[in-house]
């Protein structure tokens, strides 16, 4: 697992990509968009109950892709659906209507899971200098287990990296969660490059 230390460090990667992807959308809105990771814990997949994510809802939209580079990951991006058709609405525009709305709930969400992710992993690959791969974004719904079970490839991936996620724009606050799901191979390499990043600071 990672220490106190770790954590922080790897708090403040994912603060910087955050702030990358809040300056993307909020080109893209047209108004100021705030993203920050307040906390990040990991847990064995043993030990980690998706249905803790529900934040009072059942059903989740899901963008997921595959991150390859000195370590691997599948990283999920998780919103409550009625949360992320309110961001495709900001996104796409206010004036549409819920039906259509739905028809670009796809794309806009997979744009959003792009900038976020791609933001996450630029921010990643400078700070720590390693070089990241990323898969083209997926977009799925369904409840936190369906989700996140689809989407564990291998059998070894036996760790679950969490990061709560706020997004604010304009007055509207959205809670989310981005997780990657890490081999012990990978979460250890993962550490050295933190630690080695630790020694720079």
């Amino acid at each position: 697992m990672l220490d106190d230390l770790q954590i922080d460090a790897l708090t403040e990667v994912f603060n910087v990509g955050a702030g990358r992807a809040a300056a993307s959308l909020s080109e893209i809105v047209g108004e100021e968009v705030k993203l920050t990771v307040p906390g990040i814990e990991i847990r064995s997949r043993s030990n980690f109950n998706p249905a803790s994510l529900e934040l009072g809802h059942t059903n989740f939209g899901s963008v997921t892709q595959r991150f390859t580079g000195p370590f691997n990951a599948d990283a999920i991006l998780l919103f409550t659906e009625e949360s992320a058709m309110e961001i495709v609405r900001d996104m796409m525009g206010s004036q549409l209507s819920l039906e259509e709305l739905a028809e670009f709930e796809q794309e806009a969400m997979c744009e959003l899971g792009n900038i976020i992710l791609n933001a996450c992993l630029s921010a990643m690959s400078d700070m720590l200098s390693i070089k990241m791969n990323s898969s083209l974004p997926s977009y799925s719904t369904g409840n936190p287990e369906e989700i996140i079970n689809r989407e564990l490839i291998t059998a070894d991936q036996l760790y679950v990296l969490i990061l709560h996620i706020n997004l604010r724009i304009e007055r509207r606050q959205v809670a989310g969660y981005l997780i990657f799901l890490l081999s012990t191979s990978s979460l250890n390499k993962l550490k050295q490059h933190i630690d080695t990043f630790l020694k720079l600071i």
